[in-house]
């Protein structure tokens, strides 16, 4: 079958008869909610259907569809039109592009915050704080957001090191010891390569951090520590600027978290590395 040619919804409704009873119930919440499940994770939707994860992979290849990022991409894709509709968008002009650009960014930083837990903010810390090395971990654009972290942190420690080969990922989480820490950063919490990572340290005994949008998700399940950043990305936004930001606060967070209980070692450490680059500036 052509994903690329599925009604979605009209497919739902001419194979619902031959879906399981579970799998039905993942059909009504999806028809009942179509554009809320644009936005959750294969472990929110099988909470809310009373499922279980697999159920709801098993639903999605019922559709003919690969797995359950490509059934909320033919949901995003069929959904579009009603948007469309509108005789207004913020889009249709340049001012309006920049407000609605800047309201975005401002609504992901202030759902961050809203989602900082204090408690799992200073178990991180700690981790971080006591961490013989520390590996940050991504996948596509989660990797940008693993290297920016290793380079916030590299002006106050030299313990933080950035991994971007995928392989090397995958030799890095098999060789790491107790005294190390992975931090991953995986927006949807359901990448292959993250949770193959998160099983391995876990086997390891290495402590793990996950910065991530949903607290429910497969990687969520696996991680220590799962730190959430806000911004809602459709199946269409591939690395969003919006769910950056609100990654980069994340980030900030721990970093300003870590310099406050370092604070005498830090500032040494930022003196040290302003008076080398100094000459590298007119």
């Amino acid at each position: 079958m052509n994903e690329q040619n599925i009604d979605i919804f009209e497919h739902i409704h001419a194979s619902y008869y031959q879906l399981t009873a579970a799998e039905r119930k993942v059909a009504d919440y999806v028809l009942n909610r179509q554009a809320q499940v644009q936005f959750m994770s294969i472990t929110q939707l099988a909470d809310e259907c009373g499922t279980a994860d697999a159920t709801v992979s098993r639903f999605c290849r019922s559709l003919g569809l690969k797995g359950f990022n490509a059934f909320k991409m033919e949901l995003a894709r069929h959904s579009a039109p009603a948007a469309e509709e509108k005789e207004e968008h913020p889009f249709d002009t340049l001012p309006g592009r920049c407000r609605e650009i800047g309201r975005m960014g401002i609504e992901a930083v202030n759902q961050t915050i809203e989602l900082v837990n204090e408690s799992d903010v200073e178990r991180a810390v700690e981790m971080l704080d006591k961490a013989g090395r520390v590996y940050c971990f991504g996948a596509g654009g989660s990797m940008l957001m693993a290297k920016e972290f290793a380079h916030l942190f590299s002006n106050v420690t030299n313990k933080f090191t950035a991994v971007s080969d995928s392989h090397m990922q995958m030799i890095a989480a098999a060789s790491m010891s107790q005294d190390d820490v992975m931090v991953l950063f995986s927006y949807s919490g359901a990448t292959t390569l993250g949770l193959q990572e998160l099983e391995l340290a876990r086997a390891r005994g290495v402590k793990t951090i996950l910065v991530t949008r949903f607290n429910k998700s497969p990687a969520a399940n696996l991680a220590d520590v799962v730190l959430r950043c806000g911004s809602n990305e459709g199946p269409f936004q591939f690395g969003s600027v919006p769910a950056k930001i609100a990654q980069l606060i994340v980030m900030d967070v721990l970093f300003q978290e870590y310099c406050a209980r370092n604070s005498e070692q830090c500032e040494k450490s930022t003196e040290a590395i302003a008076a080398a680059l100094s000459s590298m500036h007119l």
